[in-house]
């Protein structure tokens, strides 16, 4: 055989030219059309896998008790946050409507712990060098916080119940935006899929609202409070992302005490403007009193709780979790203000529960290097771990040290 028939019979048996009859290719390979058919198939399943995050994955690897922990630490927040709802509705109809003073308490208890343990700390990062380099950061991570548990109260005097409820789920694309920009946070399908989920959940809790006739509020100026929802939304997204790069960078502590630093100053600036007559016609009596105390313990450690979340986390699956916060609100308004109950929010809360499952199940990736720092360790000593393209979750003694601090601190 010379070498232009050689040539001319490999490229008959290749499979790779580009004009061979697959049935040559078949013949030469050895393999049955079957046999093709279902290798096609694998290869396109392990395309879809890795795309969607599922490749090398089984039950075990997800059904963890990290994720569990997860869960059930998320729907605590929920449940505190229920309990802000709940002590603002009682104080609703007591005839006290003071949004800045509540927020104001809240923010001086963070001051009165944790930025009096940011003032007894030694070293480069205590409380002087902080301010003396990022103060402008804080500043405007304590603005965000403040104006936007403000808007979304002043947004209930001007739309109803259902807008806030579907608009507020803005944080989310919002939040997902912004650590796709500025924490370099990657997601998977997944965790796209995950999001549509839980905001399915959200629209059937909107629907049973809406069946039981629980569709009050003021819509005297609908798009005003449209527009103080998506705000307040927006400002959420900014004050969490600042949140997460803190808590998974620097520490907790630093976090919460130069919250406590500056939204005390901010709220209390705006309280003295725009409260002070509202404050003045409050008939105190040991009823207001408690609920006072309620709603600020209730901020209190739900502030204090959620950073050691986002660091198990993320910001973006803690806000999927707080979801659920609204139905714990529906749930007591049926025992302690007579409202109706739906099937529609059981379903609810299973889609919204299974929604932030799939969130958490498969992590995602962030390119920032890992700070390894927590609050048990003193910044000062400038020793920092790195890793490329780590994983979000973050070490489990970390996590424990953290949990244990938190406690504490309540």
């Amino acid at each position: 055989m010379d070498s232009v028939t050689g040539r001319n019979v490999y490229r008959s048996c290749s499979p790779f030219h580009p004009e061979v009859p697959h049935l040559v290719v078949l013949i030469c390979s050895g393999l049955t059309v079957t046999d093709m058919e279902e290798l096609e198939e694998e290869r396109l399943c392990g395309k879809w896998r890795v795309a969607c995050g599922l490749y090398n994955y089984n039950l075990r690897d997800i059904f963890t008790w990290h994720l569990l922990k997860t869960i059930a630490m998320g729907q605590v927040l929920s449940m505190l946050i229920c309990g802000t709802a709940v002590s603002c509705e009682y104080l609703a109809v007591a005839g006290v409507e003071t949004p800045m003073l509540q927020s104001f308490l809240n923010y001086a208890l963070l001051l009165i712990v944790y930025t009096t343990i940011l003032c007894t700390r030694k070293g480069n990062r205590n409380i002087v060098e902080i301010l003396k380099n990022n103060w402008w950061k804080y500043l405007v991570m304590g603005l965000a916080d403040v104006e936007a548990n403000y808007a979304v109260v002043k947004a209930y005097q001007f739309t109803t119940l259902t807008s806030i409820q579907l608009l507020d789920c803005f944080v989310i694309p919002v939040l997902m935006v912004l650590s796709w920009i500025f924490l370099k946070t990657r997601y998977r399908l997944v965790h796209f899929v995950a999001v549509v989920v839980c905001l399915l959940g959200v629209g059937a809790m909107v629907g049973a609202d809406i069946v039981a006739g629980r569709d009050q509020g003021s819509s005297s100026a609908v798009l005003l409070g449209d527009g103080l929802v998506l705000l307040s939304a927006a400002l959420y997204a900014v004050s969490n992302v600042c949140q997460e790069y803190t808590v998974k960078n620097l520490s907790r502590t630093e976090f919460l005490g130069m919250m406590g630093l500056f939204g005390t100053i901010i709220s209390g600036i705006q309280m003295a403007v725009l409260e002070i007559k509202a404050i003045a016609a409050i008939k105190w009596d040991h009823h207001i009193s408690m609920l006072f105390a309620v709603y600020a313990l209730c901020m209190y450690a739900l502030y204090s709780l959620m950073p050691v979340v986002v660091k198990m986390t993320s910001a973006t699956a803690v806000n999927l979790s707080l979801l659920t916060a609204d139905l714990f609100s529906l749930f007591c308004g049926i025992f302690l203000f007579q409202n109706t109950f739906s099937t529609l929010y059981i379903i609810s809360f299973v889609v919204i529960t299974v929604g932030f499952i799939m969130f958490n199940a498969l992590p995602t990736y962030s390119a920032l290097p890992d700070s390894g720092s927590n609050d048990d360790e003193d910044p000062a000593d400038g020793s920092v771990q790195s890793s490329p393209n780590h994983l979000l979750s973050t070490d489990r003694d970390n996590q424990r040290t953290e949990m244990v601090t938190a406690v504490a601190a309540l």
